[in-house]
């Protein structure tokens, strides 16, 4: 007891005055006053120093953000990188590894130029080989319902492969050979070929009957037919100029023929035709506008003709022709030719391929 009353003697005694607790509140006036004292003054030698410290103190705001910007910046092109590198080696595997034909892939191939083949020094587009390969497919899974998936199927997608990626080495040979002789496909020549064709009902009788067969058989536009029409009219344009040999007998028998030569006797001893050439060059049967067994480029020119009358030298694209008009029956022609059979291709680009080497990509 005596311990604790020497503790609260060493202790301070409390305030316990009304003046020691509430403190007095400045007058508005007072306040306003103190306030006005704390304003800084600028002058013409102090505002240099007060733009200084203004802006010192936004400095504290603008280095965490730019510091943060930097760090998001970083971060999105890491991100970005990661993402293209996945991409690519997704696009890669897909292509040259799985042989991938989806829409998407082929979508790839059609932005991105990735080959397929080297010919000699020309590069052969994977989207070329895809374009071939994916009308195959589509022909035969809609029209003959052929399923890829299968054992059998795979073995038929196999051929097919093999022959998209003949076709596409052939139009790289083709496009040497017409850039080496100067030989070229316009587009109106391609446009008229399409009016040719159209004229006589071959692929529809109308647009919307055209574009629906395209779409239907081969899964095709107007413009990928023209892609595909302007290919082969090139490959016909360089056999046309190379073939000198061919011309020149087809040149000899409208000669001879102008000069009075008998049209059946002369297709008896000249035409490359065995199924005619012993009835003097005569078709079995009449020919209509759109007969499908005639190249249409003949048609045109029979229906153009009188009885009696003979043609000019025809390029049929595999042939050359002499036709003759026997006799009109209504909407039918009986007619004779005495026909030139074109050389291949693969007879003009062979030394090609035997100096110039192939290099595929994949593996078929």
């Amino acid at each position: 007891m005596n311990k604790l009353n020497k503790l609260k003697k060493k202790l301070p005694k409390p305030n316990l005055s009304i003046k020691g607790v509430i403190k007095r509140r400045p007058a508005p006036e007072e306040r306003l006053k103190e306030a006005f004292a704390n304003v800084p003054k600028i002058t013409d030698e102090t505002v240099a120093e007060h733009r200084e410290d203004v802006l010192s103190n936004a400095r504290k705001f603008i280095y965490p953000l730019q510091h943060s910007r930097k760090r998001i910046v970083a971060t999105s092109t890491s991100l970005i990188i990661v993402a293209v590198v996945m991409l690519l080696t997704y696009i890669g595997l897909a292509l040259y590894r799985y042989q991938n034909t989806s829409s998407f892939i082929y979508g790839v191939t059609q932005i991105v130029p990735l080959p397929v083949a080297k010919v000699g020094g020309s590069w052969v587009s994977y989207e070329s080989y895809l374009f071939e390969l994916r009308r195959y497919m589509h022909y035969y899974e809609t029209q003959q319902q052929v399923d890829f998936s299968t054992k059998a199927g795979q073995v038929q997608l196999d051929r097919y492969k093999q022959q998209a990626m003949s076709e596409v080495i052939t139009n790289a040979y083709v496009n040497e050979l017409a850039s080496r002789y100067n030989v070229s496909v316009s587009s109106q020549q391609v446009n008229q070929e399409v009016a040719l064709v159209q004229s006589q009902n071959r692929l529809g009788s109308s647009q919307r009957e055209f574009n629906e067969v395209l779409s239907d058989f081969w899964g095709w536009n107007e413009a990928d037919f023209k892609r595909e029409l302007k290919a082969q009219m090139l490959q016909q344009a360089v056999v046309a100029k190379l073939d000198s040999a061919t011309q020149q007998r087809a040149k000899a028998a409208l000669n001879s023929l102008n000069h009075g030569a008998d049209f059946a006797t002369l297709a008896a001893q000249v035409s490359d035709d065995t199924s005619t050439k012993s009835n003097g060059g005569q078709f079995p049967n009449p020919i209509t506008q759109n007969d499908p067994n005639v190249a249409p480029q003949i048609t045109q020119a029979l229906f153009s003709l009188k009885p009696g009358q003979i043609s000019g030298i025809i390029n049929t694209g595999y042939t050359l022709e002499i036709i003759k008009v026997i006799s009109v029956q209504g909407d039918k022609v009986q007619a004779a030719h005495i026909s030139f059979n074109l050389k291949p291709i693969s007879f003009f680009i062979a030394p090609l391929q035997a100096k110039q080497k192939q290099h595929l990509f994949i593996h078929i």
